[in-house]
């Protein structure tokens, strides 16, 4: 969750600013019990997209995984489970699949969910014409990656609806988590009779999307809150105790835990010293997150094309001092773009304990890098812009990033630009950046998915960063993934990461952690390690 994601944080405010606007988590005016099936959420921006054909980021997918659902879901451990489809069938070669669609599987409008609907939302993902950027996420299914670079039509791709309720997938290759894969919302269906009646409007507001999970999209204020409704359609409903969820777009976090403190709402990240305000609080609780933020570096400026510029910026800024004082929220310093608890070998190794710190740093080897750098390419002084997004914790990376790299690298001055969250994904999809802050979530449980939007080319490479070496070890990865080449398939992926690294194509600064209150009443939100964050079908307020 981007996942990609793209990600969008809390806040951090001082402690005399907390004090004078609220009091102690002793002196919650809030309730501690309610019994109206209402959960009251905060999220820190507007939804960028509902049409899952071009969603990108992780506030979509989220609410994408609570309003749609594929032809399987993630349960609590993140396994997948029975969702449009009840049963399937997969070939000796494991290169097809059939999937069989639920007879009592409906969108919202009361239409019936068919394999048909499948099909058309597959083929329209892929198609070139339609723009998507998760198109890639598809390139295990036959002749889908030949389609989306125009070298075949898109009727040839490996998808087809047999009849109404049967699905069939045929795959380039066997793909081990593939039943993981369809859970992402790329993947989910679409209703074409009700696209096209809604034109051009499709998905812009709630009433002009149809939705076929728990929940339906049944308000949208944009950049003000949103609302989630219990879908009567679903075939799943008597499992759904939530009547609605209610969403309030709050990037400040002292406004955040005012909420929480009044009761308006159940649960509220934090950061800094409103970790440590409620650290006596039975409501207080962490989750460790597969999410890594990092500094992309567009290529095409000139400067930054100098691999010992990029390694410099990569080397000068204390990730330690950030994330335990900071943000001090159990986020800990990437060295790395893959990371930590997301995959391991046959031999149960995780992935990070093998690859270690790749990136680490180090001010002596950073100010070396620098002044060679400034020889090569010509320049005393050089001012870069920072593109970030507008929360509070992303104001307050830009702030670091800038006094760290400015105080260690003579002659650098950083120029921070704040974006709105949809318009800074806009900016960095059309590479009108210099450098930007971003962040990246597993869509599904393996590093590839870290990994394969660094090869050349790719519509999340962004930064215009191209080495043949790299592109062959993530070729061969996705070639070879049968058992028999399983640990030569590992030897790869952990090798790419090392070139991406050496070639200091992008600057890691944290592996995310989150701390949060949340209210005693609140029981069954499922925290996912990949795709949308989380799950509230489950919920139950009691």
């Amino acid at each position: 969750m981007n996942h990609k994601i793209k990600i969008v944080a809390a806040t951090v405010l001082s402690m005399s600013t907390l004090l004078a606007a609220c009091g102690g988590p002793n002196e919650s005016k809030g309730k501690t019990s309610k019994s109206e099936q209402t959960l009251n959420l905060i999220q820190t921006a507007e939804i960028p997209s509902m049409d899952t054909s071009l969603a990108t980021d992780a506030i979509s997918f989220e609410v994408m995984t609570n309003v749609m659902e594929g032809l399987y879901r993630l349960d609590k451990n993140d396994q997948p489970i029975d969702g449009m489809a009840d049963q399937y069938e997969v070939s000796k070669d494991g290169k097809t699949y059939t999937f069989h669609i639920r007879d009592n599987a409906k969108w919202s409008n009361g239409d019936l969910v068919s394999a048909k609907d499948f099909e058309y939302s597959w083929k329209k993902s892929i198609d070139p014409e339609h723009g998507s950027e998760y198109a890639y996420i598809m390139y295990d299914v036959k002749n889908a990656e030949a389609i989306n670079h125009n070298k075949m039509p898109k009727d040839q791709l490996g998808v087809k609806a047999i009849d109404d309720k049967t699905l069939q997938v045929q795959l380039e290759r066997p793909v081990p988590y593939f039943l993981s894969l369809v859970t992402f919302p790329t993947f989910y269906p679409q209703n074409e009779k009700f696209i096209e009646e809604q034109g051009k409007d499709y998905a812009l507001e709630a009433n002009t999307g149809v939705y076929n999970g728990p929940f339906t999209l049944s308000e949208w204020k944009h950049d003000v809150s949103f609302k989630l409704t219990k879908n009567n359609h679903y075939w799943d409903k008597s499992t759904v105790k939530l009547k609605e969820i209610n969403y309030n777009i709050v990037k400040d976090i002292q406004a955040g835990v005012n909420l929480y403190e009044t009761g308006k709402v159940d649960r509220v990240n934090l950061t800094s010293e409103f970790v440590e305000k409620y650290k006596d609080s039975n409501e207080l609780k962490h989750e460790n997150t597969p999410t890594v933020f990092f500094i992309r570096f567009n290529e095409k400026v000139k400067e930054l094309a100098n691999p010992k510029v990029r390694a410099a910026l990569s080397m000068a800024f204390d990730k330690e001092s950030f994330t335990s004082v900071l943000l001090n929220d159990g986020s800990e310093p990437a060295n790395y773009i893959v990371p930590k608890g997301l995959t391991s070998n046959e031999a149960g190794k995780d992935f990070r304990e093998i690859n270690g710190d790749l990136v680490t740093y180090n001010i002596d080897e950073a100010k070396k890098m620098w002044e060679e750098a400034k020889k090569e390419v010509g320049f005393d002084t050089l001012t870069l812009e920072l593109l970030n997004s507008d929360t509070d914790t992303a104001k307050k990376t830009g702030e670091f990033l800038k006094g760290d790299l400015e105080k260690n690298l003579p002659g650098l001055t950083v120029k921070i630009k704040q974006q709105p969250f949809a318009q800074k994904l806009d900016l960095e999809s059309k590479m009108d950046y210099q450098m930007t802050v971003a962040g990246w979530g597993p869509d599904y449980p393996d590093s590839m998915t870290f990994l394969n939007m660094f090869i050349t080319g790719s519509s999340y490479n962004q930064m215009n960063y191209s080495n043949p070496t790299y592109d062959q070890q993530i070729k061969f990865a996705q070639e070879n993934t049968t058992t028999d080449k399983t640990e030569d398939r590992w030897s790869a992926l952990l090798n790419a990461e090392k070139i991406l690294m050496e070639d200091h194509a992008i600057a890691p600064i944290y592996q995310r952690g989150r701390a949060f209150v949340e209210k005693e009443y609140v029981n069954g939100i499922i925290k996912h390690q990949f795709g949308g964050d989380y799950t509230y079908k489950w919920v139950e307020i009691k």
